[in-house]
């Protein structure tokens, strides 16, 4: 189902960003050049984008300690070289060097990070942010930056109390009203299962952004559903569908959010409409329709017609649950010659014996006595629950 992975629907593409292609050849000297940058009237230079203007930390007058300046620069040039091993060994050295400043430190800390990140460390690369924060040495931008990676990695690992409280803070020291951030912590307050307080603040940051993502009104609709008020999914879903009627995933959403309410006549017509346009390419895609169809009263036909176009096509694999479904729909319809055909297949496929006994009971049925018997026995040799009913059949005369 489409929202049954929502507690990963958003990527950090933050953690992708600093962590990926961090270069930070001029990191040790970032606040001393901006006291350069500074003119007459002592304001930053244009050059600087001051990220967070509402802070109210007080940044830091940063100065690196002249002893640690050559280890440092070997950690910086290690670390633009991607060379992990030898940046995280050499961030470690820094960070136990008693002639390094806090601000050494913290770039160091920093630099670890992106180092122990790359090395799919994780808990180390946490470590070294926490580490980098609470020395607090490094401009604000750096800083708050670093905290939102925590946060995020944190909320990554299922750390949901440790990520939102670095979220609090995040946003206490920043007054930040960026719709990311917001988005960010109404995600974690989602992962933690706490729908209700994620609902106001997913709103808040679609309505405050000029280009909302697709992942947040994902987050917003499945807190809608798991509040059970799934009225408003579905406003959400159609009125994301009718200003993208082409679209084969805004559709797969509106079709699972009708699922998701038990709209099942809902669902098959959307998923309809997108196979008639030869938008159902996937397997999964086809497992959906004739699974919801299968769903509907009366609507073994249906199901009949999705799977043998799907076998048709190539897009079905013929396997055991595409057979067994296609025979249920068979018998259903009163259709025996078939259903017995599609247990056939099913039956070699199967890991046990129920499928053979339901192709024996058939069989039977039809009076096809030998033939049962024989589907009978081969059902009692994989494995069943109720070997009675294959004893029964055996036994007749």
């Amino acid at each position: 189902m489409f929202f049954r992975d929502c507690k990963n629907v958003l990527l950090f593409l933050a953690l992708a960003g600093m962590f990926g292609t961090a270069s930070v050849s001029q990191a040790q000297e970032g606040s001393r050049s901006s006291e350069r940058n500074k003119g007459k009237s002592g304001k930053a230079s244009a050059r600087e984008e001051i990220k967070y203007p509402d802070s109210t930390r007080q940044e830091p007058k940063a100065k690196g300690a002249a002893k640690a300046q050559a280890s440092l620069q070997k950690l910086i040039d290690a670390n633009n070289k991607e060379d992990y091993p030898s940046a995280r060994e050499q961030a470690d050295a820094m960070l136990a060097n008693p002639a390094a400043a806090d601000y050494d430190r913290a770039l160091a800390a920093q630099i670890g990070s992106i180092a122990a990140y790359n090395l799919d460390d994780t808990p180390a690369t946490i470590a070294y942010l926490k580490q980098a924060i609470e020395i607090n040495a490094l401009e604000n931008n750096a800083h708050f930056q670093l905290m939102h990676m925590l946060a995020s990695l944190q909320l990554q690992e299922e750390q949901y109390p440790e990520g939102l409280s670095t979220l609090d803070r995040y946003f206490a020291e920043t007054n930040s009203k960026a719709p990311d951030d917001i988005a960010l912590k109404g995600q974690g307050l989602y992962q933690a299962e706490r729908y209700a307080e994620a609902v106001p603040l997913l709103k808040q940051a679609i309505d405050t952004s000029p280009e909302p993502k697709d992942n947040w009104r994902t987050l917003l609709m499945a807190s809608y559903i798991e509040l059970g008020q799934t009225d408003q999914a579905m406003q959400m879903a159609e009125a994301a569908a009718a200003k993208a009627p082409d679209d084969k995933r805004v559709q797969l959403n509106l079709a699972s959010t009708y699922l998701q309410a038990d709209k099942y006549d809902r669902a098959a017509a959307v998923l309809e409409k997108l196979r008639s346009a030869g938008q159902l390419t996937e397997e999964r895609d086809y497992r959906l329709l004739y699974s919801t169809y299968a769903n509907i009263d009366n609507r073994e036909k249906d199901v009949i017609g999705v799977i043998n176009d799907g076998l048709q096509k190539g897009i079905l694999k013929p396997d055991r649950d595409t057979y067994v479904a296609l025979a249920q729909s068979y018998y259903y319809s009163d259709q025996m010659p078939q259903a017995i055909e599609a247990w056939q297949k099913a039956a070699p496929l199967a890991k046990d014996g129920e499928v053979y006994l339901n192709l024996a009971t058939a069989l039977w049925q039809e009076d096809r006595l030998p033939e049962a018997k024989q589907a009978a026995k081969q059902a009692l040799d994989k494995g069943v629950k109720r070997p009675e009913t294959a004893r029964k059949i055996l036994a007749q005369p």
